[in-house]
């Protein structure tokens, strides 16, 4: 079995594998760790080009589109290996990216996954979006990062670098145990995109297990490659997963009042794109909520095995405030400032 699997899953991403495959291999070429396309069956030229062009590159076919979370859940079924990294398909590595990671996850057992520092990549002296140093949520399940809060996004200066617990690692460029990834049931494929990663996450910090983010190791992620930000269909997927998330994982004491308080704050951000006249996520939000209440039922069995198998209720990375309140209300817009009120 080989040490490290990196397996970048792709959709009609010729263009982006030209683009960003080149680093991923000279970046990843330690010993016993093998670099995997896994193709949700595009219909253009991206399956030859990683034939043609990077023989090193291990090909897995899949016969439809599964989107990310099935996608993964279907091609790491076809990879043996002891770590394997998710990571996308517009994702810059550095020399050496994956040493720290590995040497951190082979002398701490009991971390099941972590992630490097994400860096910009057309703005390199920025954290990105999706990921930056280590996420985390507040008790609502709104997602932030250290380097980004909402749509505010710091320069890293080295502030977040030191190796920390997070309650997230982001699917850009997460590193995972392959074993934990099958024993914990891997991304839930219902969720087709947005979200899984966190809802993954979570479900490892309830059982016990550790999570950090190794910002030694730095990766330039592109980033809204797939959906831009305010799309109505990202809006959709991530209201209704997020909500999905919530229910799937809060504490039975906690279900009912964050669920009210998050129809009142789903509504706040539904009024805020109606003033703006933005319709088609006005829609978004009302349908994701719909779609929530429709599939609840289908996620109750799951909500009772996560409980069953708690063993950390009150996981640390995971804060009581309000993210919207601190950062919309009283202005917090950086991680340092929202954790400063604990000191």
């Amino acid at each position: 079995m080989i040490k490290t699997a990196v397996v970048i899953l792709n959709w009609n991403g010729e263009a982006m594998l030209r683009q960003f495959l080149p680093s991923v291999v000279a970046g990843s070429c330690e010993e016993e760790t093998v670099v995997y396309v896994a193709d949700n069956a595009s219909t253009d030229d991206s399956c030859a080009v990683v034939e043609k062009e990077f023989p090193s590159v291990h090909l897995i076919r899949l016969d439809k589109n599964y989107g990310f979370a099935e996608g993964y859940n279907r091609a790491l079924q076809r990879v043996e290996a002891e770590y394997v990294v998710l990571l996308n398909s517009d994702v810059e590595v550095t020399e050496g990216w994956l040493q720290d990671m590995v040497a951190y996850m082979d002398t701490h057992p009991d971390t099941a996954a972590c992630q490097p520092k994400i860096l910009s990549y057309r703005h390199r002296n920025m954290f990105e979006y999706a990921g930056a140093g280590g996420g985390f949520i507040d008790r609502y399940g709104y997602p932030f990062c250290r380097g980004r809060v909402f749509d505010a996004v710091e320069e890293d200066r080295g502030q977040y670098d030191e190796i920390v617990p997070v309650f997230w690692a982001t699917g850009a460029a997460l590193m995972i145990r392959l074993e934990v990834y099958r024993k914990v049931g891997g991304l839930d494929a219902r969720f087709f995109a947005h979200m899984e990663e966190i809802d993954l996450c979570w479900r490892l910090r309830s059982r016990g297990y550790q999570l950090v983010c190794v910002p030694s190791s730095t990766v330039y992620h592109v980033g809204g490659a797939t959906l831009k930000k305010d799309n109505p269909r990202k809006t959709f997927l991530n209201f209704r997963n997020n909500l999905l998330m919530l229910y799937k994982n809060l504490p039975e004491e906690e279900l009912a009042p964050v669920m009210r308080i998050r129809t009142f704050l789903d509504y706040c951000a539904a009024l805020v794109w109606l003033l703006k006249g933005d319709w088609a996520n006005v829609k978004a939000v009302r349908e994701a909520r719909r779609e929530f209440h429709s599939l609840r039922p289908q996620f109750v069995a799951d909500r009772q095995q996560n409980l069953a198998q708690t063993v950390l209720k009150m996981i640390p990375e995971r804060y009581a405030f309000s993210l919207v309140w601190q950062a919309k209300v009283k202005g917090r817009k950086t991680f340092s400032a929202l954790l400063c009120q604990f000191h």
